[in-house]
């Protein structure tokens, strides 16, 4: 067996610490959340500290990767050469954080000169060794997770006693065990192969808040997209306002296509978005999942990409569901106009799971989540990031010294703290279409797949997270916490029989399943939807925090059902309206197919469900058309631009007999398209492209059909 060189790594000090590039981390302690009483005046500036607190560790991290060979001849060199120049920059930063909070009248924070030090340490990303065999048999790897004991040479996934809190369902794999993966990723910071678990492996989850009987169990859909704009960057406005890089790992952007760290209030206000609902400009964001493949993307010698070690193929989401939720014990109130709410914790790895709120799954297993492990999902399943936000407000402010002390989860019964009150719950729900990768090889044959993390972080899935900015229009506010106070769903989907798109026959919003963006009882009025949808194309039950094992839909939609009862006009086969995302199982809405006959504004059934979508892979394609496999550039926001970028609403409009959910144009996955000189973007509810090629047929029948009239009429006046 061959010798163990980082056995010698210890918790904190690095003294004599055997580390190599991607086989250690830097461990500093998170200043922002020992941050909860800011003023206001003071906030900007603070926030700009903490920022170059994260430069400072990524510049430490970089460093350390190229030491390698020093740290070999001279172990000792980690902690005088890194860690310490660290801590003195750290210091000063510190100093700077309390003066600035002692001339804006607050009290400077005690032992703050405390979180100075910073510690390299073991990863557990130990590499292979050189003569094979099975990686060496780790310290704490024959527990795993199920001990929480000290995990530096386990599975690599927590520090001392962090995995046994966390991994619920002790599915942890030997660590030592890599199993010849080496580093993993193609940056060498990971992923590694103990970083994933079969989800065929995990046991289901139980115990959901049982209702109450003021419960409010209705449900609240927002359709915007997947990014096919393809629109990144690497800031984050609510953590890192006006910092550029302030993320250090890419983002996704769907909604507001405004977002980046330099857009003020009133530019969000009046941005362009991807929602089908215009009234819908809140801002939805979370990192990218990369395929690590070789592929160099543009941001391959950028900050926040590949110098920070966040490479590989960017992955399009295949889908994106965007649901709000009630509260299990009393009625929802509206969400305060600009609420900032950031879900997870993207230094979770070196911060412990306090703040973790990542959720991991696979279509069809949504009742087994994981949070610190990546899912191995079977042949025809694909992989689920699920978010659900935290749902209790304080009242008062919008954001937060922390950006996270002003909202609260409930707790298990469903009850806010003491001083909150509930108000709709976000649950994100993002689909991708990747393979289980091989772990035998390491991702040489089936590339590994991670989000991108702060260089320190390693890629962990522990780390993931998400982000909102809520930039709803008033009364579309007031039209959700109705929906959801009374029990209905509604938006995209749902049976509120608003807007445009009349009742649930899906279709002319752009939606496929009724209702759409208009809200409660909007323009579309309660109109007869028509017959029942052939072949079960009628609606199905409605997940919710009781019942939310709701799994995924195949074939085209059917006729969605209005608040009148009645059906929408022809169905396709085995539709039947999807279930609803809820806190407890938000995997829900994966519909296989294409959404049914639109309804339009006079209440009648469309024609036809849509047809369905061939996928990009053999894999189930959700109803999504796909783009030509191809490499475009990546779009990264610039703030110059804010104002000009182009939105991804697209979609038919009311009463056109739009093709709704299955007419999404959803980009291969990996594929960034270009849009330099505002190229048109797709939207959700589908194509110019894809509206014309499916109206074709029946404009050439009616064309035929008025050629013959003509020529019948002639026949019998020459008669």
């Amino acid at each position: 067996m061959a010798a163990n060189v980082y056995a010698s790594a210890t918790d904190g000090g690095t003294a004599d610490a055997q580390v190599l590039s991607g086989a250690a981390t830097i461990d500093c302690p998170d200043v922002a959340t020992e941050l909860t009483a800011v003023p206001d005046r003071a906030r900007a500036e603070v926030d700009r500290e903490l920022a170059g607190l994260d430069a400072q560790i990524a510049e430490a991290y970089q460093r350390l990767g190229e030491s390698a060979d020093a740290i070999r001849q001279d172990p000792g060199f980690a902690g005088n050469a890194i860690a310490g120049p660290l801590k003195d920059k750290r210091a000063a930063v510190l100093a700077r954080i309390g003066a600035a909070i002692e001339k804006a009248g607050g009290e400077r924070p005690q032992n703050l000169d405390d979180l100075a030090a910073c510690a390299v340490r073991d990863s557990g990303n130990a590499p292979a060794p050189e003569e094979g065999g099975d990686g060496g048999e780790q310290p704490g790897d024959d527990q795993g997770q199920q001990n929480g004991g000290d995990q530096q040479n386990g599975d690599g996934d927590q520090q001392g006693g962090q995995d046994g809190q966390d991994g619920q369902d002790g599915q942890g794999q030997d660590g030592g065990d890599q199993q010849g993966g080496g580093n993993g990723g193609q940056a060498g910071n990971g992923p590694v192969p103990g970083d994933y678990v079969s989800i065929e492996s995990v046991q289901p989850d139980a115990n959901t808040p049982q209702p109450s009987g003021n419960a409010s169990t209705g449900t609240f859909t927002s359709e915007c997209g997947v990014n096919e704009n393809g629109l990144f960057n690497s800031d984050n406005v609510i953590a890192a306002p006006g910092v550029s890089n302030g993320a250090h790992h890419f983002h996704d952007y769907i909604g507001n296509q405004a977002t980046d760290a330099f857009v003020s209030d009133e530019e969000l206000a009046r941005a362009e978005t991807s929602c089908e609902d215009q009234r819908d400009r809140s801002s939805y964001y979370w990192p990218v999942l990369r395929l690590q493949n070789g592929t160099e993307e543009r941001d391959a010698q950028s900050p926040g990409g590949g110098i920070e070690g966040n490479v590989g193929e960017i992955v399009t989401p295949k889908d994106v569901t965007l649901t709000f939720v009630g509260n299990p014990k009393g009625k929802v109130t509206a969400m305060p106009r600009l609420l900032r709410i950031i879900t997870g914790d993207a230094k979770s790895f070196v911060n412990g799971p306090a703040n973790a709120n990542a959720s991991w799954s696979c279509t069809g297993f949504e009742d087994r989540q994981l949070k610190d492990k990546y899912p191995l999902c079977p042949e025809g399943s694909d992989v689920v990031r699920t978010f659900a936000f935290q749902s209790c407000w304080d009242g008062r402010n919008i954001d937060s010294a922390n950006h996270r002390t002003h909202m609260a989860f409930t707790d298990a019964e469903g009850n806010c703290p003491a001083g909150f009150q509930p108000v709709p719950q976000l649950v994100q729900r993002i689909v991708y279409d990747v393979d289980a990768p091989s772990l035998e090889d390491g991702g040489k044959t089936v590339p590994l797949f991670a989000v991108d993390s702060f260089p320190e972080q390693l890629h962990k899935p522990i780390t993931d997270h998400g982000d909102f900015i809520n930039v709803f229009e008033e009364d579309l506010m007031n039209e959700m916490v109705d929906c959801i106070n009374e029990g209905r769903t509604c938006g995209a989907g749902g049976d509120n029989g608003g807007g445009d798109g009349g009742d649930n026959g899906g279709g002319d919003d752009g939606n496929g399943g009724g209702g759409g963006n208009g809200g409660d009882n909007g323009d579309g009025g309660d109109g007869d939807g028509g017959g029942d949808g052939d072949d079960n194309g009628g609606e199905q039950p409605t997940a919710t925090p009781d019942d939310p094992g709701q799994g995924d839909g195949g074939g085209d939609q059917g006729g969605g059902q209005d608040d009148a009862g009645q059906g929408g006009d022809q169905g396709g086969e085995d539709g039947g309206e999807q279930p609803t995302a809820t806190p407890d199982d938000p995997g829900q809405g994966d519909g296989g197919g294409d959404q049914g006959g639109g309804q339009d504004d006079a209440g009648q059934g469309g024609e036809d469900g849509g047809q369905e979508q061939p996928a990009a892979t053999g894999k189930p394609a959700d109803g999504e058309a796909t783009a030509v496999p191809g490499q475009p550039d990546v779009k990264v926001s610039d703030p110059a631009d804010a104002g000009d970028r182009n939105d991804a609403t697209g979609g038919a409009d009311a009463g056109d007999g739009g093709n709704g959910d299955g007419g999404q144009a959803a980009q291969v996955p990996g594929s960034l398209p270009e849009l330099e000189g505002g190229a048109q973007a797709q939207g959700a509810g589908g194509s110019l492209a894809e509206t014309g090629a499916q109206l074709w047929p029946a404009a050439i029948g009616g064309v035929l059909v008025i050629f013959g009239f003509l020529v019948l009429r002639s026949v019998r006046r020459n008669a």
